[in-house]
C-alpha cells in the first residue's frame, strides 16, 4: 500500500483554497504588505497562512481569534 493511499484512506475531506477549517491564530506577523497568520487547527496541527496585511485588517483577525 503506498504512502499517498494510507493518507487518502485517513483524509475525511480534501483541503483546497476553497474549504474553511474552523481554526484558533496562534501567531500572527505583519510584514510590509504581507502577513503570515499561524493558526491552529486541531490535534495540534499547526497551518501558516501568508496573506496581505489589507486581508488581516478586513477580516479582523487577532492572536487567540477564531478564523
Amino acid at each position: 500500500m503506498s504512502a499517498d493511499t494510507v493518507r487518502n484512506q485517513e483524509a475525511t475531506y480534501e483541503a483546497s483554497a476553497r474549504n474553511r477549517l474552523k481554526r484558533r491564530i496562534v501567531e500572527l506577523k505583519k510584514g510590509a504588505t504581507t502577513a503570515h497568520v499561524r493558526s491552529e487547527i486541531g490535534g495540534g496541527s499547526i497551518v501558516t497562512a501568508s496573506i496581505t496585511n489589507e486581508a488581516v485588517d478586513e477580516l479582523g483577525l487577532a492572536v487567540g481569534g477564531d478564523a
